[in-house]
């Protein structure tokens, strides 16, 4: 396949990203909850309101749709995600996607532009570090007419309110300590769109968004269980199974879609690397199965005064506490 501009394009922001890393010598993790770390998941929101920067790579396949006015399309999607945390536990952030639509057995014209732009918020209600525990409230606007009309960008905008939670097994007993590692991260939220139906007549229902991401610590196995001689890079990864659906539960909105999605993250000083199968849940979500990539860069390490702390109302004692809790 010939290499074309979009993915000319992807490869310099990729570069561009990446290159990043090499100008820091610190370590500020914010993903945790007493000894355990969250790492930032790939297909679900995690629970935590911090400074958070990503860059993603994904390919799917669309199917054809139900009336056959568009064909199957492999979309190809490089999204990055910028979160700013602005008071204690509340965070602002920003998404923008760059898509590339490219209908199979060549039955139209490749298309590419970006995506509707959408932002988030989010406040981390309440914690429970001896029970590695998180509660958070937040939501997401998807900013309509934002993006490419090549696209088919919705016109309108969609609200969804959202709550996020995590929570870690470490206080599991003794007895079933190799349980431990095991965390559990969740999102739920309604998505409303801004209406009801569109110029054509077809319906948008209002949505029920719900994910689950389930992940294995080996680094938590190897520091807080016990030391089990698995050598490095074997130690810093934590192998994850997330899924990622929709519900439609009004003017008949259809069937549930969605991917199960296993993976693997691994955690370096600098940054952290996943990737992870898209497994579509039934036909209606894609006949095959797809792929993503996600670098998440640790910005609070790159760039220590101007992140890694809130904008305002800053407690040193907060940064004091964050750096005691970079050990992954």
């Amino acid at each position: 396949m010939p290499i074309s501009s979009f993915h000319l394009r992807a490869a310099a922001f990729l570069a561009a990203v990446l290159a990043l890393v090499i100008v820091s010598d610190r370590l500020r993790a914010h993903g945790f909850e007493g000894d355990r770390f969250f790492p930032p998941t790939i297909s679900t929101d995690d629970p935590f309101a911090t400074d958070e920067y990503s860059i993603g790579v994904s390919t799917f396949n669309n199917p054809v749709a139900p009336d056959g006015s568009t064909p199957k399309t492999r979309e190809i999607d490089v999204s990055s995600e910028f979160d700013k945390e602005i008071f204690p536990k509340f965070a602002l952030g920003v998404t923008g996607t760059y898509t590339n639509l490219q209908p199979q057995a060549h039955q139209g014209p490749t298309q590419d532009g970006f995506d509707n732009v959408s932002f988030s918020a989010k406040y981390q209600l309440f914690e429970d570090p001896a029970h590695e525990f998180i509660f958070s409230l937040g939501g997401e606007i998807d900013v309509g007419n934002t993006g490419s009309s090549k696209l088919g960008v919705d016109y309108f905008s969609t609200y969804t309110p959202e709550m996020y939670f995590g929570k870690g097994f470490g206080d599991l007993p003794d007895a079933v300590k190799y349980l431990k590692p095991f965390a559990l991260t969740g999102t739920l939220g309604l998505s409303i769109p801004g209406e009801t139906s569109n110029a054509d007549g077809s319906l948008n229902p209002d949505d029920v968004e719900w994910g689950l991401a389930l992940e294995y610590s080996i680094p938590y196995l190897q520091q807080h269980v016990e030391d089990v001689g698995i050598p490095h890079p074997f130690a810093d990864l934590i192998p994850v199974v997330e899924c990622s659906m929709t519900s439609p539960i009004d003017r008949y909105g259809g069937t549930t879609t969605g991917t199960i999605d296993p993976g693997v993250m691994w955690e370096g000083k600098y940054l952290q690397v996943g990737a992870e199968a898209l497994i579509p849940v039934n036909k209606t979500t894609g006949p095959n199965v797809g792929a993503v990539l996600q670098v998440q860069i640790y910005i609070d390490d790159i760039f220590p005064k101007i992140f890694g702390h809130p904008v305002f109302f800053n407690d040193e004692n907060d940064d004091e506490n964050n750096s005691s809790n970079s050990n992954k």
